[in-house]
């Protein structure tokens, strides 16, 4: 947690049944709106969804191309912050992993043709030539978590803030003390999404910070999302509680700058659900990504499971998702959108009973509310 975020308005002060700064805002958004009818409609729905399951966040909810962003509750509830204050910027845990693979994809694009060139092929002995298995294991491998590394302990605070290249070497020390499964078998780890963090240094020259900065957040005028380190003073990321419907806000845990410098590219960007949903469109849109390069992300030749670069992709292509969580936090991150952006949920959750299926089962409520019979439940 970065304690930053000193001025409080009086009304956040005020007791819990009253609307934070930021749910006032979005009540005045929705009210306001052309379509304030539909809009405060969906604003009820959301509120009484995530009050009925007894969780806290904020989501940005899309329907027919049309993002409206709804919040309930607190984001650091001691010091009475909201959830959605434009000051909170939330972790993405896992949905970081996309933004990653679409930069290697922009770089093998970028190197066709040169000395650099490389593909979802490229074995990673040429930048790992130390790591046990790098001769078998290609990007492709990385990037769709089927190259056998089963190594833990990512999430396990270190108590030690490490640099990109001291993160990434750790993970490769920690690889070689492990047990690798054949390459080819399919095991989540974040340990491939760190590795491809070395390797888009490796390539560039430059930092994964450096990267992200010039390759996504510029190209999309983002104001609100940063890795960590960079989180500005008059900004904070939010505080996790536990909820299992009987108190709110109990067991409090956040993010250490410790535990967010270990896991480059795989879990240490936060923003806030409509900067993500941003990020979203660029994938496809040509800002960040084609149309055709996103489909080479999400269609790797390795791929044995729905998910390929990032995203699992479910209803013969026409939705995409992807979920992320902190070990010993209560968070929980949710994307699920129609293939051509037009509906769906980015849902950062801060209160949760860390148990993912039961926040989907909160996400996919609201999701059939917006555009029923059209998405999936898990």
């Amino acid at each position: 947690m970065k304690h930053k975020f000193l001025t409080l308005s009086a009304a956040a002060l005020l007791g819990a049944s009253i609307l934070t700064p930021a749910e006032v805002r979005e009540v005045k958004a929705a009210t306001t709106s052309a379509t304030n009818s539909n809009n405060m409609e969906m604003y009820n729905f959301v509120r009484n969804t995530l009050k009925k399951h007894n969780v806290r966040g904020t989501v940005t909810v899309i329907k027919n191309g049309i993002p409206q962003t709804i919040s309930y509750g607190y984001a650091w509830y001691g010091k009475r912050i909201g959830n959605g204050d434009s000051n909170v910027v939330y972790p993405t845990a896992s949905l970081q992993k996309v933004i990653t693979g679409a930069m290697i994809v922009q770089l093998i694009n970028e190197t066709s043709n040169t000395n650099k060139a490389f593909s979802q092929y490229t074995k990673i002995s040429r930048w790992y030539p130390n790591l046990k298995n790098a001769n078998q294991i290609s990007v492709g491998n990385l990037l769709t978590h089927t190259s056998g590394i089963t190594a833990t302990g990512t999430e396990i605070n270190r108590g030690r803030n490490y640099s990109e290249a001291g993160a990434v070497n750790w993970v490769v020390n920690n690889i070689n003390s492990s047990t690798l499964d054949s390459t080819g078998s399919y095991h989540y780890n974040n340990s491939n999404y760190i590795l491809l963090t070395g390797i888009i240094r490796q390539v560039t020259g430059q930092s994964y910070e450096a990267n992200l900065q010039k390759r996504i957040i510029d190209k999309l005028n983002l104001q609100n999302t940063y890795l960590y380190q960079n989180i500005p003073n008059d900004k904070t990321d939010p505080i996790s509680y536990f909820s299992n419907g009987s108190k709110n806000y109990q067991n409090s845990a956040y993010i250490k700058r410790s535990l967010a410098s270990q896991i480059p590219g795989a879990g240490n960007l936060f923003t806030s659900p409509d900067e993500y949903y941003k990020i979203q469109v660029g994938l496809t849109d040509g800002t960040i990504l084609s149309k055709d390069d996103f489909y080479y992300l999400t269609h790797l030749k390795s791929k044995v499971s729905d998910y390929s670069g990032g995203m699992y992709l479910q209803n013969n292509d026409s939705l995409k998702l992807a979920y992320g969580s902190f070990n010993a936090m209560h968070f929980g991150t949710w994307v699920q959108l129609t293939s051509d952006n037009q509906n769906g949920i980015v849902m950062f959750l801060n209160q949760t009973n860390d148990n993912k299926n039961d926040q989907k089962d909160v996400g996919y409520e609201i999701l059939q509310h917006i555009k029923p019979n059209t998405f999936v439940s898990r």
